[in-house]
């Protein structure tokens, strides 16, 4: 043994596992009396947020939450779910957040595969919750969200509390505790099941803590910032912002939902200055009347991540006073982990070049350790050349700690000590990464993962349909939507319209395809469907 590990050990002065509890214990203390999170007329400080976690995190604990017990969280933008990522860790549970525009079999698999204990809703949700719970095997304690801002006449209870009444079950005293292993679960969420039911992805401490750091310093945040929830926080943990902002002294501006007029109103009367969102709501921004838009006083940061954004977008947005920086990501490495960094020596290029680097999906964030493209067989980088098509790799501790309950799948995953992402993109000479396409056919629109498999079973199902095949076909709007390619069963016509009623049965809305076309299927010589060739065909599609 060395000098250096001689009498030179770990305890507890010198090491305290990483937690991002730690940066609202921090903010409560400097900081006490400053804004923290806004939300129409609410308005807290940094201590009534802090005191409003324990007193949740002190319920929970009295009908039973307890270390690994998995909390889910079915909520808008609001106070409430931006609490949930700090109350249910301080109580040692799991906070799980569910994508609020799911169907109800979907949320059904998803309470019962988390083992959630727990279920906390907006009323507004109440069709599908409602529906979810009537088939759960295991009884569930159902807390809901009474939002007075929310349409009145869509809300009904669902649970045996309402948030605020059990908030005021718990004890402002309660003594939590940090974790005392930073590998600890901290969050779990769940993928837009790609290859059939959704997998679960769980997050552990150390990996927010690491990711909110990163982000700040990738993004070049400042202390007291202003910051607007557009991207849900239900996705990633809001890219994990409810860590990152609290860390800052930064303002949370909560919105419901997405709003243009209300956007660039908030903008203005709170003095916003970054927010992240989808290219559809840069798109959305960018193609609103000028009676929605207000001119900025100064500029805003703003990231986008999802469908790699068309290089227009960054010019439209920079007319308007936004800078825009690209990143990517996966639910699977806590929210983006990549970067198009800006180098001043792009300064002098045109207009038109400086926007195609900037679609790029660009370089590793300083939290994260690896992001290569390999070949997936031989695990070998491709030539950076930006022609030659791999995987993109990453590896970090901003990489899951896996999928709950599937061992073969995280294996999988991890294959050769990186976390494989399905992604196919190409490196550029100076090491820029750009995607190409997507190995699993997954179709992205409007920043919401959508799987082609699921639609094509659904189609599938009805009578008429011999073969069903989906890909993605390009949308102004929403970056991507899906388009069906069938081939009808003879004897039994069927319309396109018909086709859409019956998705529209059991699938989400976002999931039903929004163009349908009848045709010969082509095939491979072993009957495997050309999708690329399908995909040619949906971009000529109106």
């Amino acid at each position: 043994m060395n000098s250096y590990e001689t009498n030179l050990n770990k305890n507890k002065a010198n090491f305290i596992p990483l937690s991002p509890l730690s940066f609202l214990n921090r903010v409560k203390d400097i900081y006490p009396n400053y804004e923290s999170v806004i939300y129409e007329d609410r308005k807290y400080t940094w201590i009534e947020v802090y005191k409003r976690c324990v007193k949740f995190a002190s319920a929970l604990s009295k009908i039973g939450i307890k270390k690994g017990d998995t909390v889910s969280f079915l909520a808008f933008n609001t106070p409430e779910i931006f609490e949930a990522h700090y109350s249910i860790p301080m109580s040692g549970g799991v906070l799980n957040t569910i994508n609020i525009r799911l169907d109800a079999k979907t949320i059904s698999y998803i309470l019962e595969h988390s083992e959630a204990k727990v279920l906390v809703v907006d009323r507004q949700l109440h069709v599908e919750v409602k529906k979810a719970l009537s088939t759960l095997k295991n009884k569930i304690t159902v807390i809901d969200i009474n939002d007075k801002y929310a349409d009145q006449s869509k809300l009904q209870k669902i649970g045996d509390y309402e948030y605020e009444e059990f908030l005021n079950t718990g004890d402002e005293n309660f003594n939590w505790k940090m974790p005392d292993d930073e590998w600890q679960a901290i969050s779990l969420s769940y993928t837009s099941g790609t290859t059939g039911n959704p997998k679960g992805v769980v997050y552990h401490h150390r990996g927010a803590y690491l990711m909110s750091t990163g982000s700040a310093t990738a993004w070049n945040m400042p202390n007291g910032l202003n910051f607007l929830t557009i991207v849900p926080m239900f996705h990633c943990n809001g890219w994990c912002y409810p860590w990152t902002v609290p860390m800052l002294n930064g303002r949370t501006i909560c919105l419901r939902n997405i709003d243009i007029k209300k956007i660039f109103e908030l903008i203005e009367k709170y003095n916003v200055t970054h927010f992240g969102g989808a290219p559809i709501v840069l798109n959305m921004i960018t193609g609103a009347p000028e009676s929605d838009r207000k001119k900025l006083n100064k500029k805003v940061y703003v990231l986008t991540a999802g469908a790699p954004p068309p290089s227009i977008i960054f010019k439209k947005m920079k007319q308007l006073g936004f800078e825009v920086m690209h990143v990517y990501g996966l639910t699977e490495t806590y929210g983006h982990v990549t970067q198009c960094a800006w180098n001043d020596q792009w300064n002098e290029l045109d207009e038109e070049k400086q926007n195609e680097i900037k679609a790029r999906q660009g370089v590793r964030y300083p939290n994260t350790e690896g992001i290569t493209v390999m070949n997936p067989e031989s695990m070998k980088e491709v030539p950076k050349d930006g022609k030659t098509i791999g995987e993109i790799m990453i590896r970090g501790n901003v990489v899951m700690k896996g999928y709950f309950k599937d061992k073969d799948a995280t294996e999988k995953a991890m294959k050769d000590g990186w976390f494989h992402s399905g992604d196919l993109a190409v490196m550029h000479p100076d090491g820029y990464v750009k995607i190409q396409d997507r190995s699993k056919d997954i179709i992205i629109s409007g920043g919401e993962n959508i799987s082609s498999i699921e639609i094509e079973n659904t189609l599938a199902k009805h009578p008429s349909v011999s073969i069903a095949a989906v890909v993605a076909k390009p949308d102004e709007k929403w970056g991507e939507v899906p388009c069906a390619f069938i081939e009808s069963v003879k004897d039994k016509p069927v319309t396109e319209k018909e086709l859409i009623a019956f998705c529209k049965e059991t699938l989400a809305s976002f999931k039903v395809p929004k163009k349908i076309e009848f045709c010969d299927l082509p095939k491979t010589s072993t009957g495997k469907i050309q999708k690329f060739e399908l995909r040619k065909k949906a971009k000529n599609l109106n």
